[in-house]
């Protein structure tokens, strides 16, 4: 019975559970459940989305930031399309190029550097590298300089390069610095050694570095390298023994040095040959960085040795003058026909007055200024000086007054006349300055003499850095020929085809015709540099030989070239040097021929008034404005980096008509030709002029 009523309970509960009712119930609850996960999982999805997008937005800009930071930019090398595209700042591709668009950016040597790099990445022999490159100054108006890394972007299964990434740095501002560097140590050293004063320098530490040649000649040094590798100090300079390194200011200092008593073997001063007393002015000058750290001191000083000698004989003989006062008047005679003779002036200055007195003659006042007289004929830059002078006179200073003036006044020879003057007080029984006394002396000659001094040596030592240059270049042109013939003839000892020995040979050939020009123009304009050549006039029809020298100078021109001279004369006899002559026409010819691929070159001559006047036109590829100017130097190369001609051949004509006393101009224009005029001068013994038929 039980066992019945539980199987009935179980029958009806199975009945109650799928009840198509319930069933109904149970599906829409699953379904809403299952609607529900769904819009669960796609919120999610799209958090993600939305978080990995902020995360790429994050990167790309500080991607960008890093790229315009660091002046940077991106591109991909492709090896399978071997395109070049670049990226922009965001990483993303902005624009592809081929190469030979490619390398429009940049300079053509450069760039093929660049492309052997990229190669040696692609074929496995490096993983990486770093190439310097130029831009094209064509396509950016302005030179730049990049600096690229190449690495590799992407490989394929088998390990292959499919792609590179280059990293662009621009450098272009660095490298300006860098050249503005040199420029300003260059001419930091020509100040430097140029002074007229004592230069030394010293580093941080107080080592000294830089020595000027006024110094080693005030201090007798013979080898300024040797002085400089002793690692001298600046506490062991004797003129600066007590000063503080550690506090330096500026500092302006007198000392007085008995070499006797001074003997340091790191100085040598034995050796150096300084005995007795020196008296030195000096001032040291310490340069501080913006944080206040010391970087390194100036010394500029000079030797007033003789000065003060001078100034103690000065007052010896103003105490003397003083003892024989009484007497002085027997000497007055002697003292007239001393100023007049040594062009000295007598001077006073009576500062209750405020005027100064100039004579010639100790009894007689010749000129009498005041004080705007005084400062108004001094020139400009003096004008403070004067004023300086008289005022310190006004307050009755003790010391001597010793100044060198530069006035308006002119000399027989139109030259501004510059006067020292050297006045002492004289006082009276009750110590009071009553006025100032003593010498004007006319100094224009000295003054001349080493302004033209350093006139000289300005021009000397930049005829040094030109030989020093010529000489770089010679030797850098030589060796170019030179290490071709050296290839060539190795080739021979190597693996190769016979066929490819004419090649050789005429290679060979070639280039050791041009060495043997460049050293035969480098020999020449050696002689002529030192004088060496020797120049004979004879009398030569030169209507009878200009047009050879003509033909053998374009002998080589090419078949679209028309080659004309004009020749208006049946006899010319000139006293010319006819073998110098002949090679500048020859060498301007030949100029003219290397340039000319079409069109016309055109030579004429005629002869007025005591000039025989040349003239060498063509239509060729003529001479561009920044490398005109520097035609007629040694290696000068135009804006493509080439030589123009050998590079001594316009020197050498300008050396040749120089020499002959005659001048040598050019008019070009890039892209319209050149035109060469010469004038030498000569003296005509016959002239005879072609009739024109008409």
């Amino acid at each position: 019975m039980d066992l019945n009523i539980f199987l009935s309970a179980q029958t009806d509960a199975v009945r109650q559970a799928f009840n198509p009712d319930h069933i109904v119930v149970y599906l829409a609850a699953a379904f809403l459940i299952s609607v529900f996960v769904l819009l669960f999982y796609n919120r999610l999805y799209v958090l993600k989305e939305e978080d990995a997008k902020l995360k790429n937005l994050s990167s790309n800009g500080r991607l960008a930031l890093v790229l315009q930071s660091g002046n940077l930019s991106l591109w991909l090398y492709d090896v399978v399309s071997r395109h070049y595209i670049v990226l922009s700042e965001t990483g993303e591709y902005e624009k592809e190029y081929n190469p030979v668009e490619f390398s429009e950016f940049y300079h053509l040597d450069d760039f093929e550097r660049m492309r052997k790099e990229v190669f040696d990445i692609c074929e496995g022999r490096s993983s990486s590298s770093s190439v310097s490159l130029r831009s094209n100054p064509r396509k950016r108006g302005l030179q730049g300089f990049y600096e690229v890394k190449l690495s590799i972007a992407e490989t394929d299964a088998d390990g292959k390069v499919k792609s590179l990434l280059g990293v662009q740095h621009d450098v272009t501002d660095v490298e300006e610095k860098k050249q503005k560097v040199a420029k300003l140590l260059m001419r930091y050293h020509t100040v430097f050694n140029t002074s007229l004063v004592d230069m030394i320098y010293y580093d941080a530490n107080g080592v000294m570095c830089d020595i000027n040649e006024k110094a080693c000649r005030t201090f007798k040094v013979p080898d300024r390298d040797f002085l400089l590798s002793r690692t001298l100090l600046l506490k062991d300079n004797p003129f600066f023994s007590n000063v503080d390194f550690e506090h330096l200011e500026d500092t302006r200092a007198t000392s007085v040095i008995d070499f006797k008593d001074y003997q340091d073997e790191r100085y040598q001063t034995k050796a150096l040959g300084l005995v007795g007393k020196m008296y030195y002015e000096s001032t040291i000058n310490p340069i501080r960085n913006e944080q206040g750290q010391l970087e390194g001191v100036y010394m500029a000083g000079r030797n007033v040795t003789e000065m003060v000698n001078s100034y103690r004989r000065m007052q010896e003989g103003v105490r003397q003058l003083r003892r024989v006062n009484e007497d002085i008047q027997n000497y007055i005679n002697n003292i007239n026909y001393a100023l007049r003779v040594s062009a000295m002036r007598l001077v006073n200055y009576f500062p209750d007055s405020y005027t100064l007195e100039v004579s010639d003659d100790v009894n007689v006042k010749q000129l009498k200024l005041s004080q705007l007289r005084c400062i108004r004929l001094a020139t400009p830059r003096f004008r403070r000086t004067v004023s300086s002078m008289l005022n310190r006179m006004d307050h009755l200073t003790n010391y001597l007054i010793q100044e060198t003036i530069e006035t308006e006044i002119r000399d027989k020879k139109g030259r501004q006349i510059w006067l020292m003057f050297n006045l002492v007080p004289l006082k009276n029984s009750q110590g009071r300055v009553v006025r100032y006394f003593g010498l004007c002396r006319n100094m224009t000659d000295m003054v001349e003499t080493e302004q033209r001094l350093a006139v000289e040596t300005q021009k000397a030592q930049e005829t040094e850095l030109l030989k020093q240059s010529f000489l770089t270049n010679m030797s850098y042109e030589i060796r170019t020929p030179l290490n071709t013939v050296v290839g060539f003839a190795e080739l021979f000892e190597a693996e190769h085809d016979p066929a490819d020995e004419p090649i050789f040979v005429e290679e060979i050939k070639r280039n050791s015709n041009s060495l043997l020009g460049l050293v035969n123009d480098i020999l020449f304009l050696s002689r002529l540099d030192a004088n060496m050549e020797v120049y004979n006039k004879v009398d030569i029809d030169f209507a009878l030989i200009f047009d050879s020298h003509c033909q053998m100078g374009w002998s080589g021109v090419g078949p679209n070239v028309k080659t004309v001279v004009e020749n208006p004369y049946v006899h010319l006899v000139v006293n010319i040097d006819q073998e110098h002559l002949g090679k500048v026409i020859e060498r301007l010819c030949m100029n003219a021929v290397n340039y000319t691929r079409d069109g016309f070159i055109r030579a004429k001559y005629e002869y007025r008034h005591g000039e025989l006047t040349i003239s060498i036109e063509d239509t060729g590829l003529g001479i561009d404005e920044k490398t005109l100017p520097h035609v007629f130097e040694r290696f000068v190369r135009n804006q493509e980096d080439a030589l123009c001609g050998t590079g001594l051949d316009l020197p050498i004509v300008q050396q040749l008509v120089k020499q002959m006393g005659g001048n040598i101009d050019i008019q070009s224009e890039a892209g319209k030709g050149t035109t060469f005029w010469i004038t030498i001068p000569c003296e005509a013994k016959s002239i005879e002029m072609k009739r024109e038929i008409i």
